[in-house]
This record gives C-alpha cells, structure tokens and sequence, in this order.
C-alpha cells in the first residue's frame, strides 16, 4: 500500500508540474505579426521603432526589387529596383499595424518621392509593403486619412505594394545607430 501511495504522489507531483509548465509556456506565448516599410535610411527608421512599445524586434533588409540577395553595394546605385527597409516583428495585442503605419507616416516625409534628407533615389522611397489583404485596405486607409489631414502641404507618395522578398541587409548596418551613437539619421518624430 505505501508503494502504491508513494507512486501515485510522484506521479501526481510529476503531472501537475508537467501541466504547471505547459501552462507557463502557453501564456508566455506572443502573436507575432509583421511590417514592411521603407522610408529612407533604414538606420534611422530602425532606430525610432525599436522605442516604440510592442515592437518586439526590428531588422534591416532591402525589398521591392528585380534582384534575388541583393547587396549595399548594388542597391546603393539605385538600380536593383530595392528599396532599404525595415522588418518590423510586433505584438498586436500592444500595437496595432495601424499604429504602426501612424507612426511611421511621423518619423519621415511622405510627400518627397524617392528621397529623405540628403538621401535621394529610389532604394529611400516611401513604401508600405503589405502581406495581407488586411495590412493593404488598412494602409489604404491610414494613407488616405494622413493625405486628407492636410499635416503635409504636399500630397503623400508613399506607394502600397505586395511584399515579395525581404533580404536582410548585411551585419554592419543591423542596429548601426545602437553601435554608432550620433551617426547619420535624418529621421525625427514630427507631432
């Protein structure tokens, strides 16, 4: 009898810390979705949205090109088609895709085509590359709503376009500004 009531309270303890962390693990267990977008520099735009709460990771890539693994060096020419851009890892249950296209329509200038500061050509475009059906009617809507404000006296010529591929750029410009505090950006928030 004490065999047999030894045995089950070990196997009763041994249950209950199984479902404890099964449990665990379930709660800590994020929804994950993604943004593309591009807006210039992909340095300064990266900067600013690894501040903003629920973004659970950022990287640094090109994307809306002709070219399969494309380099710095290629697209930096502007002829590769690419654009530098951002891949955005969020939590939407903390920041909704909306929001996250708020804030970037306020970290740059969506009314200057092919450029951001000093930074001129097509790989600095302003572009929402949408994965969904869902992140496309929301960026049509949140771009119309942001040209409508009628905050930039120019009309907004961000463009809203399938994502395809995204080619993470090479390790030196991942989280540049964290690794060069005051290097080049030409990115702010605007109110």
């Amino acid at each position: 009898m004490k065999t047999s009531l030894a045995t089950l309270l070990i196997s009763l303890s041994f249950s209950t810390t199984c479902f404890a962390k099964k449990e665990a693990a379930v709660m800590t267990q994020i929804k994950k979705e993604e943004a593309i977008l591009s807006g210039g520099c992909f340095w300064g735009v990266e900067e600013l949205f690894r501040k903003l709460p629920g973004v659970l990771e950022t990287e640094v890539g090109y994307t809306g090109g002709n070219i399969p693994n494309p380099t710095y060096e290629i697209v930096k020419k502007g002829k590769s088609g690419h654009a530098e851009a951002i891949r955005i890892v969020f939590d939407p249950a903390k920041v909704t895709f909306e929001a996250i296209l708020n804030y970037f329509f306020r970290l740059h200038d969506p009314t200057t085509l092919n450029r951001q500061g000093n930074d001129v050509g097509n790989q600095y475009r302003s572009s929402i590359f949408y994965k969904t059906p869902q992140q496309k009617e929301i960026a049509e809507v949140t771009k119309d709503k942001i040209d409508k404000s009628k905050k930039w006296k120019n009309k907004v010529v961000t463009e809203i376009t399938a994502f395809k591929e995204f080619y993470p750029a090479e390790a030196y410009h991942q989280d540049y500004l964290q690794k060069n505090p005051g290097g080049y950006t030409c990115h702010y928030l605007r109110d």
